[in-house]
Formats: structure tokens, C-alpha cells, sequence
């Protein structure tokens, strides 16, 4: 391997982790808290909201292959990659804070305004985050070392998650009360928007700094265009990247489901208004969500740290299927805990998160494997439309996972704000602890034919840095 692609220093692999930082300042809050909300702050009903996430989302879906594509065919003073980040991360900002913004309209122009906001928000996501995605493809070619990008990546997102969960609802309070209502308490719709505010501003500072400290290095074996058709052809014939997409899918539809029923769990059934017992200390209602994901997020960052380490002993396969299997057996177990064993319902989620952790962060460093494995086969290097899958996949889980958890709330009789039923309660357990479990279970059994085991990507790795070195005679490997 060439070493000026191989390592990477651990300062750019910070400043490429913080890239993902800023889009989980927006990711994070509208996993754990738009769902709520659309339903209990700007005022539309659960399905209304599911139904706009699955439209939207699909649509946005569908766009992040057209992203990818565009990037792979982009050539400029900073590379393919960096040039989306950099003319991207205004719009990117001001949408974020569009998007929680309650007009005083009624009911149905409120909804056509959610619908045009929340759309050019995930249209503007996608164009700086597959560009981002696919920049760890060409900061190095080293199997190991993008592992370690991938590690970094969730580790900052993960904190991201831990400020979004930390300060989302206390700033939210926070402001409110600064223009609070009429009868003196929180006004959240005025609070969403300037805690969004916040992380606008955030998100922009630390993407210029992934732009400006990351760099492009792996060049393709061939420099030269190639066309769509023939690059849709490269990608559905490329089975590992089949599989993954398939895995990636089912994975973010556990993580959509789980994290956007958090907030419903503890306020429709575990219903606490005073105290609750944790590991012997008094927690305050209003501070039990937050520190619930906390915990998780924390148990996260400490599964990804183990990462690198643990790829190099077992593999990135093997990582994945464990991590996956314990999510899910640990995700039923929720169903049938009482709503008084806090003490319980914390253990599970700190092990259920150390678990799932790697897995999440795993998949990014198997999509660049999977170009590997593209370019060796085919001689062409399609990284921006490959990585725009994991977007699609992550989209496409996200899409459905939201909608899926709109539909079981109508489904089950929910009303935002009334009194809670034994159908309600009911409804938001097997929404929080069963449906998420599905998915992983089905993510795990479509591993078992993922086949870019790690002796294989050595093997590809080496085949491309020898066709690099020498530019004579390739020859495309054909089946």
C-alpha cells in the first residue's frame, strides 16, 4: 500500500468525525423529537406527521443517488467531495431552523408548510452529507485506518447525540419561558426555534472545519468518465453492496423506531410526574428523558471506542452480528418490564446502546470496502454514488421507521395530550421494545451472506495499490 494513502493523522480524523457532529445537532433532534413535535408543539395529527414522513422521505430517498452521482463526476481545486460541504453549508443551516418554525396558520397551511419546509430540509441534508459520507473513501486507502475514520464519525456523533439530548428540552424551556404563554408556562414553539437556532450555527462552524483539515488522496486506477448506465450496472451487479444496503436498511429502522419512541415511553407509559428511583438516587420527571438517552449515548461512545480493536480480532462481520444480536434481545426484553423498574429499564439501555454502537459505526467503513471491491472488479471508482446508498439505506429506515411509528400510535388510539389508556400504554411498549427487534433480527440473518470478510478486503487492497504502482495493462476482473 502507498503510505501517503494509507495513514491518516488523528487530528484530520477529528475534524472528519466532526462533520458528522453537526449533522447529528439536526439528525439526533429529528430521530428523538420531531415526531413530538409536529404532534404536541406545531399541531398536526400522528398519522398527518407519518404520512409527511414517508413522502418526504422516500422522495429524499430517491434524490441521494442523483447526489452521489454528481459528486463522482465534480473535479475542482478541492477534489470531488469537499466542494458539496463547503457551497452546502448555508442552506443547510437556515433550514434547519425553517424547519422548526410554527406559523400561526391554520391546521392545513400549517401542514403544506411542514410539508415545503421539512422537504427542503432533507433535500439540502443529502447534498452535504453523501458528499461527506463518500470523503472517507479517498482519505485513505487503508481497510484498518477507515475503520478508525468510522470510529471517530460515531464518536462525534454520538456527542452530538449527547448535546441534543443533554440541552434539547432545557433550551427549549429555557426560551419558552423567555416568551412564555398566556398562563405563564413554556412556550415550545418559540423554544424549538431558537435551540434550533443554536445548532445552526454549530453545524456551520464545525463543517467548515471538516472542509477546510480533510483531504482527498485515493485517485481511481482509471481517470477517466465513465457513464451512468455503466455505473448502475457496476452497483447492482456488486452483491456485498447489495447485502450491506439491505443490513443498512434494517439497521436504521431499529435505530428510527427506538430513538423516536424514547420521548413517548416515558411520557405515555412510564407517566412519572414526580420522582423515580435510579440506582438509589432521586430523578426528577422532567430530567429522566434526558438522561436516559444520555446513558445510551455514553454506552455508545465507549462500544465505539472498542471498535478498531475489536475488527482487527474478530472482523467487521462478526462485530456486526454480535452487536445486532444483543440489540435485539435486549430491545424485547423492554416489552415486559413493569413501568416502576427505572432502575432496570437504565441497565437495559446502557447494554442495548454498548452493543449497537460499533454496529452503527461499523457499516460506513464496510460501504468503502465495497468500493474496494467495485473499482477492482469493474476498473471504475463510483464512490460518491456507492456511499449515497448508505444515505438511501439510512433514509429509507429512517422513512419508513417514522412512518411506521405514526401509524402504530394512531393505531393504537393515540392523542397527543389526553389522558392515557391501557390501549395507548400498550401501543407505545410495543412500539419502543418489539418493532425495533424485528429489524435488527432480520439485519443479522442477512449478514450471514455478506462475504467481504477481512482476509478478502487485504487481498483487494493490495491488488488495487499493485495496479496503482504499476498503471500498465489493467484488465477488469470479470466473474
Amino acid at each position: 500500500m502507498d503510505p501517503k494513502t494509507d495513514k491518516v493523522t488523528i487530528w484530520e480524523k477529528s475534524a472528519y468525525g466532526m462533520g458528522d457532529l453537526a449533522s447529528n445537532l439536526f439528525y439526533q433532534t429529528f430521530t428523538m423529537f420531531l415526531l413530538y413535535y409536529y404532534t404536541d408543539v406545531f399541531g398536526i395529527s400522528a398519522a398527518a406527521a407519518g404520512t409527511m414522513f414517508l413522502v418526504v422521505r422516500l422522495l429524499d430517498t430517491f434524490y441521494d443517488p442523483i447526489v452521489g452521482i454528481l459528486a463522482d463526476r465534480t473535479n475542482s481545486k478541492y477534489g470531488k467531495f469537499r466542494p458539496w460541504i463547503l457551497y452546502t453549508v448555508i442552506p443547510f443551516g437556515v433550514l434547519g431552523v425553517l424547519t422548526f418554525i410554527t406559523p400561526d396558520l391554520v391546521t392545513s397551511s400549517k401542514l403544506v408548510y411542514a410539508y415545503v419546509t421539512y422537504t427542503a430540509m432533507m433535500f439540502v441534508y443529502s447534498t452535504i452529507n453523501v458528499p461527506y459520507g463518500a470523503l472517507m473513501a479517498v482519505m485513505t486507502s487503508n481497510s484498518l485506518e477507515r475503520t478508525s475514520l468510522s470510529a471517530f464519525r460515531s464518536i462525534s456523533a454520538f456527542l452530538g447525540g449527547i448535546i441534543v439530548q443533554a440541552f434539547t428540552l432545557k433550551l427549549v424551556h429555557y426560551f419558552g419561558l423567555i416568551k412564555a404563554n398566556a398562563d405563564g408556562s413554556a412556550n415550545e414553539q418559540f423554544g424549538f426555534s431558537a435551540a434550533m437556532g443554536i445548532y445552526s450555527v454549530l453545524a456551520v462552524i464545525l463543517f467548515l472545519t471538516t472542509f477546510l483539515m480533510c483531504k482527498e488522496r485515493v485517485k481511481p486506477i482509471l481517470d477517466k468518465k465513465s457513464s451512468l448506465k455503466k455505473d448502475l450496472k457496476d452497483l447492482f451487479t456488486n452483491v456485498p453492496w447489495m447485502i450491506l444496503t439491505l443490513v443498512g436498511i434494517m439497521t436504521c429502522l431499529y435505530v428510527a423506531i427506538r430513538n423516536g419512541s424514547i420521548i413517548y415511553y416515558f411520557k405515555y407509559y412510564i407517566n412519572n410526574t414526580g420522582t423515580a428511583d435510579l440506582f438509589g438516587f432521586q430523578i426528577g420527571a422532567g430530567a429522566l428523558v434526558s438522561t436516559f438517552m444520555i446513558v445510551g449515548t455514553v454506552c455508545s461512545i465507549l462500544g465505539t471506542v472498542l471498535l478498531k480493536p475489536m475488527a482487527a480480532l474478530i472482523g467487521k462481520k462478526r462485530v456486526y452480528m454480535v452487536s445486532m444480536t444483543l440489540g435485539s434481545v435486549l430491545s424485547v426484553a423492554y416489552y415486559f418490564l413493569d413501568k416502576n423498574q427505572i432502575t432496570a429499564m437504565f441497565t437495559f439501555q446502557a447494554l442495548c446502546n454498548f452493543a449497537v454502537g460499533p454496529a452503527m459505526a461499523m457499516m460506513w467503513s464496510m460501504y468503502a470496502d465495497t468500493t474496494d471491491f467495485s473499482e477492482l472488479k469493474t476498473g471504475r471508482r463510483a464512490t460518491g454514488l456507492i456511499f449515497s446508498s448508505a444515505n438511501f439505506a439510512q433514509k429509507l429506515g429512517w422513512s419508513i421507521g417514522g412512518a411506521i411509528a405514526g401509524y402504530l400510535l394512531a393505531w393504537f388510539g393515540f392523542v397527543a395530550n389526553t389522558p392515557v389508556t391501557a390501549q395507548t400504554e400498550n401501543g407505545v411498549r410495543v412500539l419502543f421494545a418489539l418493532m425495533p427487534a424485528i429489524w435488527s433480527a432480520i439485519a443479522v440473518v442477512a449478514l450471514f451472506f455478506y462475504q467481504l470478510d477481512e482476509k478478502k478486503v487485504i487481498e483487494i487492497n493490495l491488488k488495487l495499490a499493485d495496479l496503482k504502482a504499476s498503471k500498465l495493462g489493467y484488465v477488469p476482473i470479470q466473474k
